[in-house]
């Protein structure tokens, strides 16, 4: 039997989505190390995050040996610097969303921290904000695979895997 989302539930379910990614930020934001620039720059926590993600969104591009997964993790963090503060912002809300276990639990759907994360469970919380009805958490998955993606393809010494020569040499 399927059920329906009445629009009071819809909106009550945004506005809990909204209170909850600005009350992690705001956390993440108040613990973490501050840079004078204020910039966002990766800690520990961050980097876990994305040291659990980024071998289920590189699938097989990546050898999965932690050096070169941390490799990229540092990609996906020079990637972050190059971009606007308000931007670093946002991103730094992601995070402090992700990092927090209730709201990881709640809003991603992976019950256990980061570094002992399933890859299943990581899998089906990327497609869950993939195809979720709600355009703040699909926002929130394309910035993270937009990201790694980016950071790891941006990188010439990843080209050899997918065959890609580099750019044509009367262009460069």
């Amino acid at each position: 039997m399927a059920t329906t989302l009445s629009r009071r539930s819809f909106l009550k379910a945004g506005l809990i989505g909204t209170i909850a990614l600005v009350a992690a930020g705001g956390i993440y934001r108040a613990t973490q190390r501050t840079v004078p620039s204020g910039r966002f720059v990766l800690d520990d926590a961050a980097r876990a995050v994305l040291g659990a993600i980024v071998p289920v969104v590189l699938k097989d591009a990546i050898d999965p040996a932690p050096s070169m997964v941390q490799a990229a993790v540092t990609r996906v963090g020079v990637a972050i610097s190059g971009l606007t503060l308000a931007t670093q912002k946002e991103i730094q809300d992601l995070f402090g969303l992700l990092t927090l276990g209730p709201t990881r639990r709640f809003l991603a759907g992976v019950p256990d921290d980061w570094p002992m994360a399933k890859p299943e469970d990581i899998a089906a919380f990327l497609q869950s904000w993939r195809m979720s009805r709600f355009a703040l958490l699909q926002s929130a998955y394309h910035a993270l695979h937009d990201l790694i993606m980016g950071a790891w393809y941006g990188d010439e010494s990843t080209w050899a895997a997918i065959g890609y020569p580099g750019p044509i040499k009367e262009l460069s």
